[in-house]
């Protein structure tokens, strides 16, 4: 069968809502990765096939093709297309796949996965809001999903709260992991972890230009004490915004090519792709989905979990990922080991490049070889990708 690489992946550092990415209108920001990903890489823009580009809110500045406002943004030719791509939080996960499946078809050879989202300048569900306030509609779940169901609508918060019972998690192991994610990440920031993905962005700090290279959300401070303080966002509940991703913008890329490509351009490769997968299950829980996809991902790719040197489950909730590791096995050791979206922020459609970039990285700093990255996604689907680091 035939392969596909990964030449590099980029991220920018995540900015907090009103934070430092705050004024960079979501088109420069995908442009901004399409450049960094051609200059590291010293790809010819021009041989660039495709741009695959995931989002979430396609509303606003976010609307009418971002992949293509994206490249337009960028130092790209407009020669190269773009397409847009929505599974929610798995997007450019989803984008990587895309991207992977055709260099493997042999239809492309250089194709750029990449995801974008300000959640700050387009806010989460804004493209359904904005309609509802209208009065445009009866909004995105039909009567007649609803009479399937049996529910008025399907509630990531609800899901959360469902996974935390369905896997015995009391508010206290879900505070802890907080706490974990934020110190990990410190860790991670102090030592250098994340240069090697990490992309500078110019912006204004205390009214002058500079850098945005350190992500926002990380509470260098953070403590159990603190964590435990913020008030359940449902009585009687156990989820918090403290032991849940955090609202961020931000951008990441990836360069995915064939056996070919590498040869005719003369890139080296830092990981290949091993396996990919997608599932979908109940949409009323929806968070639990990346345990059965993760099993039908080792299944298919004839290993087990312990064969797999790092994972990274995005920290949507601090459920999903303690249920993920319940459930599989898995070695919390080796689990989002430079921190997750509790800390680093969930920037909804750039999650999935941004999670590749910070894995591959981490993978290669630790002379490791096989990688696992899975999420929820809204709907009760999960993607999950298998990489081989080089």
């Amino acid at each position: 069968m035939a392969e596909a690489y990964i030449v590099d992946a980029v991220r920018t550092a995540g900015g907090r809502r009103n934070g430092k990415l705050a004024h960079w209108h979501p088109a420069d920001l995908g442009g901004a990765v399409l450049d960094a990903i051609v200059l590291r890489t010293g790809v010819d823009p021009a041989r660039i096939d495709d741009v695959v580009l995931g989002c979430v809110t396609q509303a606003g500045e976010q609307a009418f093709a971002l992949a293509r406002n994206a490249v337009l943004a960028s130092g790209l030719p407009d020669s190269v297309p773009a397409v847009t791509v929505d599974r929610q939080c798995g997007s450019s996960q989803q984008a990587v796949q895309f991207a992977a499946q055709a260099v493997m078809s042999g239809t492309q050879d250089i194709v750029v996965a990449a995801g974008v989202e300000s959640m700050t300048r387009v806010p989460m569900l804004s493209n359904a809001t904005l309609h509802a306030r209208e009065g445009l509609g009866v909004g995105p779940i039909s009567d007649r999903i609803k009479a399937r169901y049996g529910v008025e609508n399907f509630s990531q918060f609800d899901g959360a709260e469902m996974l935390a019972a369905r896997h015995d998690l009391d508010r206290e192991t879900l505070d802890r992991f907080a706490l974990l994610s934020h110190q990990r990440a410190s860790r991670a920031q102090a030592a250098g972890a994340f240069a090697a993905e990490m992309i500078p962005l110019r912006v204004e700090i205390d009214g002058e230009d500079g850098l945005h290279e350190i992500d926002e959300g990380i509470r260098f401070d953070a403590t159990l004490e603190a964590i435990g303080s913020v008030r359940t966002l449902r009585e009687g509940g156990v989820i918090t915004a403290a032991n849940a991703s955090q609202i961020c913008d931000g951008a990441s890329a990836a360069l995915i090519v064939s056996e070919s490509a590498l040869k005719e351009h003369g890139l080296t490769p830092i990981a290949r792709i091993h396996a990919m997968t997608v599932t979908a299950g109940d949409p009323v829980i929806m968070l639990e989905e990346p345990i059965h996809t993760t099993r039908k991902a080792l299944d298919r790719a004839g290993m087990r979990i312990g064969d797999i040197d790092l994972y990274e489950v995005n920290e949507a909730f601090a459920p999903v990922p303690l249920a993920w590791l319940g459930a599989i096995g898995a070695d919390p050791d080796r689990l989002n080991v430079n921190g997750g979206a509790i800390a680093l922020g969930h920037p909804l459609g750039a999650s999935g490049t941004k999670l590749l970039a910070t894995l591959i990285h981490a993978l290669r700093a630790r002379k490791a070889r096989y990688g696992l990255q899975t999420m929820c996604e809204a709907g009760g689907i999960a993607n999950v990708t298998i990489v081989e680091a080089l």
